[in-house]
């Protein structure tokens, strides 16, 4: 078997979505919660299950050429290590701005670093996106979102 981007790809999928079921049973419940048919670790496990069975649908329907060598070239490192910062930057901007400006902030910059330069249309993409998951999460689904360090030491909130 010659191994390909597309099996090293199935390969990393499969392992971090063995790993994120692992730490995602390790989610702790409510007294009771273990009888409900929803709960803290249900959407995660549910993921979890998914992202497996992509990963091995990925080792399996992946191409193997037998002419093809696995090669680095084309590939864009430089763009991932500024989407892994993204990413890094987001997890703390969360923790001060809260979760709607550091959903917005992460989509616009997310959106310039892959290309688009045009305010508008990063705006237009970004805004309407994080502001609907915010009103699914914050008012449909009646998750706390925290507003953040910053805004809770300006306005006392």
């Amino acid at each position: 078997m010659v191994v390909t981007k597309d099996h090293i790809g199935g390969l990393i999928f499969l392992f971090l979505s063995v790993a994120y079921g692992y730490y995602a049973r390790q989610i702790p419940m409510l007294p009771g919660d273990e009888y409900e048919p929803f709960h803290a670790q249900t959407l995660p496990i549910a993921l979890s299950s998914m992202g497996v069975i992509l990963g091995v649908l990925m080792l399996v329907t992946g191409r193997s050429d037998a002419g093809a060598k696995l090669s680095l070239a084309g590939l864009d490192f430089l763009l991932v290590a500024k989407l892994l910062a993204l990413i890094v930057a987001f997890a703390f901007a969360l923790e001060w701005v809260g979760f709607l400006l550091s959903t917005i902030f992460f989509l616009v910059v997310g959106y310039w670093i892959l290309g688009e330069r045009r305010p508008r249309t990063l705006f237009i993409a970004s805004v309407p996106f994080a502001v609907g998951i915010w009103f699914v999460l914050a008012k449909l689904l009646d998750i706390y979102l925290a507003p953040g360090r910053a805004f809770t030491q300006l306005f006392g909130g």
